[in-house]
């Protein structure tokens, strides 16, 4: 660790500099603490270089104020750039007020962040497994997707057990079958006659205990992210509200917004530090982008699954909202817009515990200017050939 402590005695003189290097393992953490308190250090700054800095930041924690900064922030000139020109830099930039920080949540919300992202990573995961096991029942001439939705499901689940215990025959396969798909028996038994060795049979029994390993573990983490979840009910119960949210999001969005948004000003804030809002790249007076910028990842895709969910249900505004962008600007930037949109609403209930959320439905676009909906109805008809006359017609007796 390259460190330098800034000392500024004011305007009567220049501010004093003091350097040194420490080893980054405990007892190094330990001696660079002792040297700050020497000095009298209130405030420290620092890079967030990888994972390198969260030891230093848990052990100076609550003891001196900490400000994390993004190393693309705070560039140095090239052709000076040293590990304590860096330490220099980021102290002088702190001591003048104009280091640009990172936000850090507080610890539980550190804890609950790791969490749910290593559930995101076992959901990868389970979903590559499944990828393979289908793979593998093509390879033996096995044409289960064919016929079930879900080859993962009851049913397929103990045809594929059956299958690694060395059952061939596919009548009693096609047995096994559960709920509805016992009228598909006959398609099953051709499907599942294929050509299934012993070396097809080796690799589905270890992709299948994979398979099962990572959901008993995705089930112990949901089990561990409840608890914190209960913690903060309040918000847990506003957020439910809102169409597209469950219990997973809702986890996802206190890991890493939190249970209230006092670090951003408003919603316009927070939107671009998520980077879900239009981009603004302006030079000579001219908008030369609108793209979004690439901010945190993991905050981005889970609005857009929020935004995906919250399209598919009926009577939702988001619906109307995705159909009415999907037309003109495509699904892709339609379905950021709903995650926008979202991610506006969610600020709102979070920064207001009194404030319930209000769906406006799916007619809304075409309530608020009905006869522009109306004309353009007429129009798409004419353009069909069709004759038009409208009529309208009485309002339904209350």
């Amino acid at each position: 660790m390259a460190v330098c402590v800034f000392v500024d005695p004011g305007e009567s003189s220049t501010p004093e500099q003091h350097k040194r290097k420490y080893p980054t393992h405990r007892e190094g953490i330990r001696q660079l603490a002792a040297w700050l308190r020497e000095h009298e250090v209130t405030e420290v700054g620092m890079e967030s270089t990888g994972v390198y800095w969260k030891p230093v930041w848990n052990a100076l924690e609550g003891e001196f104020g900490l400000h994390l900064c993004n190393p693309q922030h705070v560039r140095a000139i090239p052709g000076t750039k040293t590990d304590l020109r860096d330490g220099t830099r980021i102290a002088e930039l702190l001591a003048h007020g104009k280091l640009p920080e990172s936000f850090i949540p507080p610890q539980w919300q550190r804890e609950l962040r790791d969490l749910t992202r290593l559930r995101a990573r076992f959901i990868q995961e389970t979903n590559r497994t499944n990828n393979r096991i289908q793979k593998l029942l093509e390879d033996a001439g096995i044409k289960l997707g064919n016929v079930i939705s879900d080859v993962l499901g009851v049913s397929g689940r103990l045809m594929l057990r059956a299958l690694v215990r060395g059952e061939r025959d596919p009548v009693p396969l096609a047995e096994l079958a559960q709920g509805r798909l016992k009228s598909k028996k006959e398609e099953l038994q051709r499907a599942l006659e294929g050509d299934f060795r012993d070396h097809h049979r080796f690799q589905l029994e270890l992709l299948l205990d994979d398979l099962e390993d990572r959901e008993a573990k995705i089930a112990k983490l949901d089990a561990r992210i409840g608890d914190y979840t209960k913690q903060h009910q309040p918000a847990v119960e506003q957020l439910d509200q809102v169409p597209g949210y469950d219990t997973i999001a809702i986890a996802g969005v206190l890991a890493e917004v939190g249970p209230n948004v006092k670090a951003w000003q408003d919603a316009d804030k927070l939107s671009s530090w998520a980077c879900l809002c239009p981009g603004n790249c302006e030079s000579g007076g001219k908008r030369i982008s609108g793209r979004t910028r690439k901010g945190n990842r993991w905050l981005r895709r889970l609005f857009c699954q929020i935004a995906w969910a919250a399209t598919r249900k009926k009577g939702s505004y988001f619906k109307a909202q995705y159909r009415r962008l999907a037309g003109r600007r495509g699904k892709k930037r339609a379905l950021l817009a709903v995650a926008h949109t979202i991610l506006r609403i969610t600020y709102h209930l979070l920064n207001d515990p009194n404030l319930d959320y209000r769906e406006l439905g799916e007619d809304f676009f075409d309530q608020r200017d009905a006869q522009r909906s109306r004309n353009q109805l007429v129009r798409r008809l004419e353009k069909l050939g069709w004759s038009v006359a409208l009529t309208r017609r009485a309002p339904a007796p209350a």
